[in-house]
Formats: C-alpha cells, sequence, structure tokens
C-alpha cells in the first residue's frame, strides 16, 4: 500500500488517500496521460509496476535495484556472465567525463535536440552508460517543458551509478539490440557509440520521432592509432543510412584532446577501444608526459518515416 497527498493551487489538501501502488500508477496514467511503456523481455506483454517490482500478466517478475534501476536482461539472453562495460572501465569513463573533457560534444547534442526536437516529452538513450549524457540532456530538455527520459544499457555497473546519481531518468538494463520497450515509446532518441539494428530502433520510435547518432569522425583518436598501426586508417567519412528514417543534417564536431595528469590520461586510455592493443611500455610513456590526441565526432539527425 501507498499513500498519496493531493495537492491543488499550491496547497496541501487536508485530506490523506491510502492506495495501492498499482492504484497510483492507473491514477497517474489517468491524470497525465503517461503510460508505463516496459515489456517483458520473455513474453513481451506490457509490464505494470507494483511495490517495487515489474510484472507482466504471465507473472515474470523483474524486481528493482535499491539504486533504482530495473534490469530486463534475462540470464538466458545473456551471451557472457557480466556483459557490457566492468567497473574498471565504467569508473575510467565516469572520472574522464565529469571532468568536462567530452563537454562539447554534450552541449552540441543537447542544442541539436532542442533545434529538431523542440516539442519531444519522452526520450531514450541507447547506451547510456553511466549517464553523464543521459543527465545533461534531461536537463536541457526539460528547461523548455516536460521531458520524460529513460536510459538503457547491457553494463549492470554502469547503471547502478546512473540509477543512483541521477533519480529523474528511469534506468533499465537490456540489449540495445532488443529493448524492453513497447512499439512507438518515443519522440527522441540518443544514440552515442551504441551498436543496435535498424529495424529495432525504428520500432520503439514514434513516426516523426527525432534520432541522433554520434559516431567517430574520420580524424578521431588517430594519435593513437599511429602509435599501434605501421599504417593508420582514418575512420570512412560517409553519410550514415538507417532503414526506416530520413537523414535531416551532418556536421562533424572536431578539437584537440589535452591532457597533462597522469590519472587523466590513464582513464582516457581504459576507455577507448585501444587500450587493448597498447603495451605497458607504450602507457607508461604516455602518462609520463602532456598527452594531445585529435577528438573527431560525427554527429547526424534522423527522423522516423
Amino acid at each position: 500500500m501507498g499513500a498519496l497527498w493531493l495537492q491543488c493551487d499550491g496547497t496541501i489538501a487536508p485530506y490523506r488517500i491510502i492506495i495501492s501502488s498499482a492504484s497510483v500508477n492507473h491514477l497517474f496514467t489517468a491524470i497525465f496521460g503517461k503510460t508505463m511503456n516496459y515489456r517483458c523481455p520473455i513474453c513481451l506483454l506490457p509490464l505494470s509496476l507494483e511495490n517495487s517490482t515489474w510484472h507482466c500478466e504471465h507473472n515474470h517478475r523483474f524486481d528493482c535495484a535499491k539504486e533504482g534501476y530495473v534490469n530486463l536482461l534475462p540470464v538466458q539472453k545473456k551471451r557472457s556472465k557480466d556483459p557490457g562495460d566492468n567497473k574498471e572501465m565504467m569508473f575510467a569513463r565516469r572520472e574522464f567525463l565529469n571532468k568536462g573533457f567530452y563537454q562539447a560534444l554534450s552541449d552540441r547534442v543537447n542544442q541539436l535536440a532542442l533545434q529538431y526536437a523542440p516539442d519531444a516529452k519522452d526520450g531514450l538513450d541507447i547506451g547510456c552508460g553511466e549517464g553523464y549524457y543521459s543527465h545533461r540532456l534531461h536537463q536541457a530538455m526539460s528547461g523548455r517543458g516536460a521531458f520524460m527520459l529513460k536510459g538503457v544499457d547491457i553494463s549492470k555497473s554502469a547503471l547502478k551509478y546512473a540509477a543512483k546519481r541521477y533519480p529523474d531518468i528511469g534506468f533499465c538494463v537490456a540489449s540495445s539490440f532488443e529493448m524492453p520497450f513497447n512499439d512507438d515509446s518515443f519522440d527522441f532518441m540518443l544514440r552515442i557509440y551504441a551498436p543496435s539494428e535498424d529495424k529495432e530502433l525504428r520500432r520503439v520510435i514514434k513516426r516523426d520521432g527525432i534520432l541522433i547518432t554520434v559516431s567517430a569522425g574520420p580524424l578521431h583518436h588517430f594519435a593513437l592509432k599511429a602509435l599501434i598501426y605501421d599504417q593508420p586508417r582514418q575512420h570512412p567519412d560517409i553519410q550514415s543510412q538507417i532503414a526506416g528514417f530520413e537523414r535531416l543534417h551532418g556536421e562533424r564536431l572536431q578539437q584537440e584532446l589535452h591532457l597533462s595528469a597522469p590519472n587523466d590520461i590513464a582513464h582516457f586510455l581504459l576507455m577507448t577501444p585501444y587500450n587493448w592493443k597498447l603495451n605497458e611500455i607504450q602507457k607508461q610513456q604516455l602518462m609520463a608526459a602532456d598527452f594531445r590526441c585529435e577528438l573527431d565526432f560525427k554527429l547526424e539527425v534522423f527522423r522516423a518515416c
């Protein structure tokens, strides 16, 4: 059972109504027109929330963790015991991003979201990780009106941190290839580097919904490549095509990353895919002096059609 206070015109009514958690869900749906859009990852039926547990009509049940996220990745659908980034990688990315080294990317993503999806009310961050971009996007979009944001990632370690730090965002553990959301759930989606399938992206977004993607531009991290490969190649400079979407805009955001603190350099290396190709001597050499590296982000905006 739960308690609900009714408030009107800034004053609290002198009545306390005791109703069940399920009734609270129905009441909020009736008042705000919002529905819970999780679906069961096993039978695909809608999920309802009751007493911190999501469940479907077939009684498949998924408890909310104490941090606030819900794990909707069944054991039988895992490809490893603990998929996604491990604690060490998550910590490195969290520490690096929280120092603002990629803030210019976050700022530009938010500007594009406000420009192309000014009326969006239901958003999803695909591959949200520890929630850095999710949180800043939520702040930017909420500044112009009501905006509900969900984040999905396959890493439980990342979402433990995200859900605890950013309680206003709904986080769930799941695969981006099989997302636990009903069809046509979102009018805005963000995908930064996360792998996914075109069909699944189109399934969960509403018609005319906006999708912003971020991927590596031609010169991204080229200095690191030059240390590893005899003949480093640039990332391909092509326009992305996503089935079921119309490409509206594309641009490159370029800057030079300059790091001097050894911890910052170590965290940066650990969050890149090239970390495993560098030997310990190379890593120590990089951390012993100022480090400079190209950042080249490809940002694209799509509309579901």
